[in-house]
């Protein structure tokens, strides 16, 4: 069992948190002894191992997709580090890769943008399951660009020379693009919707637009709807793009007011049915929603 989880070559590449293996093992262990098998030396060795190790800030999360093949991600152990909440993959942004990956006819052969992607669990997801014709990952906190570019190169898409020292100096708006010599065509934007200019609206032209977890705040909210609205108006070929916005509706005020928001500029919305398959593990509880933006 322990070479099926903590053990599988994919984890001992690369670890999960210290924090997390050592509970898991404790757990493992205390469901061993309760069942009155023979002690395993393997699993005692194994936790004495993960006691002597020292707790890290970064660790890894491994994602099975139904592929068979795998989202591997480096994430901050903290919720907020770095002035950030984006250094981590949210409920919101598992939920809509299952949601896209069971609905893939909607990103095959298309440009899909993603607006907040974090460290870029949903649009590593898509790029390897969905045949998008071309991704664009985009944030605007620098250590969350940094980490997302790390992400994508970590999952086997290979990024020109010097990628990283660009994405850190980069001036707003200007793409890196990954050189991955098949379908998708990935490439990472920094975008900063309350400032953000023609030229690179003019850039995108996406066909699908999504985004995880980017309703928290008011301010937020009028600045992505404003987006939105930005880009429809500079689509070359007149042709609105789709809309999808996943969120954890943690504050029904603020879920009520974004709506509010789109009736009062006359987008229209619609809650898109739940899925069938769960794919990922998270909480099942957490109250998330999908909407379609009708622009």
């Amino acid at each position: 069992f322990m070479f099926q989880t903590i053990l599988h070559p994919l984890c001992v590449k690369y670890p999960s948190s210290v924090k997390y293996r050592r509970g898991f093992l404790t757990e493992l262990i205390k469901k061993h002894e309760s069942a009155t098998a023979e002690p395993l030396d393997e699993l005692y060795d194994t936790l004495a191992d993960i006691l002597n190790k020292e707790e890290s800030t970064q660790c890894y999360k491994n994602y099975l997709l139904p592929t068979g093949e795998s989202v591997t991600l480096s994430e901050n152990v903290a919720i907020i580090s770095r002035g950030t909440t984006g250094l981590v993959t949210w409920d919101a942004a598992l939920h809509l890769a299952e949601w896209a990956i069971e609905n893939s006819t909607v990103f095959s052969n298309r440009t899909v943008l993603e607006l907040g992607s974090g460290i870029g669990f949903t649009g590593i997801a898509i790029s390897k399951t969905c045949n998008p014709k071309a991704y664009i990952f985009s944030d605007y906190h620098h250590c969350v660009l940094k980490q997302l570019t790390e992400n994508i190169c970590l999952n086997g898409f290979v990024l020109e020379p010097e990628t990283t020292n660009h994405i850190e100096m980069q001036s707003q708006g200007q793409k890196v693009e990954v050189m991955n010599y098949q379908k998708p065509k990935l490439t990472v934007a920094e975008l900063d919707w309350a400032s953000v200019t023609e030229k690179q609206l003019l850039d995108l032209q996406p066909d699908v637009i999504i985004a995880a977890d980017v309703v928290y705040d008011p301010e937020i909210t009028l600045a992505l709807i404003g987006m939105l609205q930005k880009l429809s108006t500079f689509r070359a070929d007149g042709k609105p793009p789709e809309v999808y916005i996943a969120f954890t509706i943690r504050n029904p005020d603020t879920y009520h007011q974004f709506k509010a928001e789109l009736d009062k500029i006359g987008i229209g919305w619609q809650i898109i049915p739940t899925h069938r398959n769960s794919i990922f593990l998270y909480d099942l509880h957490s109250n998330v929603t999908i909407l379609q933006l009708l622009i």
